[in-house]
This record gives C-alpha cells, sequence and structure tokens, in this order.
C-alpha cells in the first residue's frame, strides 16, 4: 500500500529525537501552540494536494515513547494489506474499560464533559456521545492513524467546524473549548483533546471505511494498575465489538457488570494496600 507518514517537530530537540524512518514536518514556527498539532496538520492539507491512492499519516514526536513502535513496524504493518485507515492507538485498557473516548475524556479531564457533549452535537447532530460504543476497531487516541485522502477530508471538513467556532470565541461554548482543561497533572485548551477523538467518531459512525488496526495488546498501558487485567480487557472490547456488530443489549449489559467488578476488586485491592500501609507505620 503506497503511504507516506510524517513525524511532525516544533523544535531542534524533537527533530533530532524523531525517527529518520519518517518525513519530517516542520513545525518550527509552533505560532498556534493552542492547537497543538492540529495546526500544523491542518495546515499541511489545506495546502497540499493529496494523492488518492496514497495513505497518509500525522504523527507527534512522542509517537515512539507512547506505542513503542519505530518507523519500520508502521511502514511494514502498511505494506501488508490495502485499507482505508490503518490505527495505531496506544493504551488499550482505556479504549476497552470506558463506553467510548468521551467517557474515557470526561474522566481523564475532569470538568470537561459538557463541553464534550455540546461538540460532538455541533459535528455530529443527533448523536448522543453517552450512548457512542467504541471499541479497538475505532478508537484512536493521540491522532496515530494513517488514512486516504477521503478520509482526510471528512476528518478535516469535522475538525473545521470545531475549529470556526472555537476560532470565533463569542459562545460559552467556544469559550469553554478554549478554556484550559485538566492533563496529566498540566493543562491544555479542552479543544485539543476534543479534536484527538474525532477521527474516533467517525470511524465508529461511518462504516464504509475498511480499517486495520494493529495489535492493541503490544502497546503500553495508559494504568499501571490495569497491567493484570489483559484477559478481562480483551473479553470488554470484544463485547464492545459484538455489540457493534448485532447490537443485542445484553451485550453492554455483560460488558458493564464486567467493569463493576473491575472497580470493585481495584477497591478492594486500594484499601488492602491502605492498611498493610497503616499496619507498617
Amino acid at each position: 500500500m503506497a503511504h507516506k507518514v510524517y513525524q511532525i517537530y516544533y523544535s531542534e530537540p524533537t527533530r533530532a529525537r524523531n525517527d529518520s524512518g519518517f518525513a519530517p514536518l516542520d513545525y518550527l514556527s509552533n505560532d498556534r501552540p493552542d492547537w497543538r498539532e492540529y495546526w500544523p496538520i491542518r495546515r499541511f492539507l489545506l495546502s497540499h494536494e493529496l494523492d488518492e491512492q496514497c495513505a497518509v499519516g500525522f504523527l507527534s514526536p512522542k509517537f515512539r515513547q507512547k506505542t513503542g513502535l519505530a518507523s519500520d513496524d508502521v511502514h511494514g504493518f502498511i505494506a501488508q494489506a490495502d485499507a482505508d485507515v490503518y490505527l495505531f492507538s496506544p493504551f488499550f485498557d482505556q479504549s476497552a474499560f470506558f463506553l467510548n473516548v468521551f467517557e474515557q475524556a470526561a474522566v481523564q479531564h475532569p470538568g470537561i464533559a459538557e463541553t464534550l457533549t455540546a461538540a460532538v452535537a455541533l459535528m455530529a447532530p443527533n448523536v448522543p456521545a453517552s450512548r457512542l460504543v467504541m471499541s479497538s476497531r475505532d478508537t484512536v487516541f493521540c491522532n496515530y492513524f494513517v488514512a486516504k485522502p477521503r478520509f482526510w477530508r471528512l476528518w478535516l471538513q469535522t475538525c473545521e467546524i470545531l475549529f470556526a467556532f472555537a476560532e470565533q470565541g463569542q459562545t460559552p461554548l467556544a469559550q469553554a473549548l478554549n478554556a484550559d482543561a485538566d492533563h496529566l497533572g498540566g493543562a491544555a485548551p479542552a479543544k485539543v483533546f476534543v479534536i484527538e477523538r474525532v477521527a474516533s467518531l467517525l470511524l465508529s459512525l461511518r462504516r464504509e471505511f475498511k480499517v486495520r488496526v494493529f495489535d492493541p495488546m503490544h502497546f503500553p498501558f495508559a494504568a499501571a494498575s490495569m497491567a493484570a487485567r489483559g484477559a478481562d480487557l480483551c473479553t470488554m472490547d470484544a463485547l464492545k465489538v459484538a455489540y457493534g456488530v448485532q447490537a443485542h443489549p445484553g451485550y453492554l449489559t455483560q460488558f458493564a457488570r464486567l467493569r463493576t467488578a473491575i472497580v470493585e476488586d481495584l477497591q478492594r485491592d486500594t484499601l488492602a494496600r491502605a492498611g498493610r500501609a497503616a499496619a507498617m507505620a
């Protein structure tokens, strides 16, 4: 499969650390850091005519750190078979455990839930974010995907709805999109976390795209507490995949029961560790 994968750099250190097997994408200007990677991707897509048969991807400097993959792994996977979209999404524990990427974001970024709901309603009217069911088949974190131009056009068109709204800046939603949200002890504008979930939204709603997924169990988990839960996570993901095919409510019932059991086990483990620590104090 013909393809070209770019890796963004926004400083000399990131340029030096990037994988030489990817094409470099210069963002040294870093003139709109509030949009993070969306700005250089947007600029590229608006200024280049793409080959319809050539898949394209845009990876952040942290791709190797978050996935463990080198450029040879990416190129080799894409070369194996023809598809419209190729996913290299890390954090399988997050995609399996949560019903969808918006529920996951609401937990990871406290206070963002209402903004996410309103943003999804803006980009995909009549699609309630809380009811979307996503699995490893359509979950994308960090914009780690490679796709043919027809998917990129849809992605950009959808993202531009949000972009125009946020840039206008007058409405409460626009202000919420531009406001900072918690992120790993720091902060970033909420709009960044919405943009990072647009590919997942589109893949969950538009099944006409042929998708190939790099083995999600290969990547590091986001939460250390989930390291021993691989079998349960695979079951939860499989239940969501089955629901996507058949839409039988029983699949989601079993998913919810298994998730509740995991939460209860984790709570017991936390209490047990606290008890041991108190006893040793």
